[in-house]
């Protein structure tokens, strides 16, 4: 059994079609075909029924497709290994956060990095948390920021610093000289928030709910610069971390008393996942930009 075996009957698997599959490789169909007849031959098994209009895995196949997958993720592991440089000059980092952290914490973070490590190619993502667990499992990230609320037992969080949801606003709101207000003042705002499609606004409506406010969500959108841009331009306000309006001269932001909602930012990986050294380094200095930020902040 050779690399090309497994390589040629995942894109089957995916494909579910030996014309599509063969297309993809850049090879001949009956080339393809033969392959995976050599495979199906060595291990004694059917890997593919043929008959309908599409091809599908069978009984055997699918479990076949579970370890190969497993196997080609520890040999991409491999080969990124091989090509780790423990100095640094060389190298790459797949890095993904939630959405609110790349609109104030990621960017200090990558600053830092860059300046240390310029010879590392970083490729950041956007995404959910479920997502980022998603791929952390799959290996197709190295490293996630995002909150600290497990779903997966094989990924690991480490805590990076705890922040807080405030009332933002424009300069011109009524409230904006305001150094804080009574939760209960949420009842009475006009508020433009997240689409549900982001944890933070799943995160607000519990909070709303277990203490008893009825915030009143006049505007929805699924984006943080979409809803930063109704906020200067209105009389809305909305919830966002503090550090969020900070590095914004247009925005105030407003604590609320008592808080709607703290939580904590974490770094995520997968449970014994290799370690290359621009993730280690990465790692040591994202937990050193949160703990200068914690300090700043006292």
């Amino acid at each position: 059994m050779l690399l090309r075996h497994l390589t040629y009957f995942l894109a089957v698997a995916q494909h579910r079609s030996f014309t599509r599959a063969a297309a993809a490789l850049f090879v001949s169909q009956p080339a393809l075909s033969q392959q995976i007849k050599q495979l199906e031959e060595s291990l004694g098994a059917q890997l593919f029924d043929r008959n309908g209009r599409s091809i599908q895995l069978t009984d055997a196949g699918e479990v076949w497709l579970r370890y190969v997958q497993q196997v080609m993720q520890k040999l991409e592991e491999g080969k990124r290994a091989l090509h780790d440089v423990e100095d640094l000059s060389r190298g790459s980092l797949r890095v993904a956060v939630t959405p609110t952290f790349s609109a104030w914490f990621i960017g200090p973070v990558l600053a830092a990095f860059w300046q240390r490590y310029p010879a590392i190619r970083l490729t950041i993502s956007e995404m959910s948390q479920e997502r980022i667990e998603e791929q952390l499992l799959e290996g197709e990230q190295d490293v996630g920021i995002a909150f600290e609320e497990r779903h997966s037992p094989e990924i690991v969080m480490q805590p990076l610093l705890n922040e807080t949801l405030a009332l933002v606003v424009s300069r011109q709101h009524p409230l904006a000289a305001s150094s804080g207000a009574a939760l209960a003042s949420l009842n009475d705002a006009l508020l433009v928030l997240l689409s549900t499609d982001f944890a933070t606004r799943g995160q607000i409506d519990r909070a709303c709910a277990e203490k008893g406010l009825h915030a009143r969500v006049v505007m929805e959108a699924n984006s943080i610069t979409a809803v930063l841009e109704v906020i200067r331009r209105t009389p809305l306000a909305t919830l966002l971390p503090a550090a969020i309006a900070a590095s914004h001269d247009s925005l105030r932001a407003i604590s609320l008393h008592p808080p709607l909602l703290e939580r904590t930012a974490v770094l995520m990986q997968r449970k014994d996942a290799w370690q290359s050294s621009a993730a280690r380094a990465f790692k040591t200095l994202t937990l050193a930009v949160a703990e200068d930020l914690k300090k700043s902040s006292q």
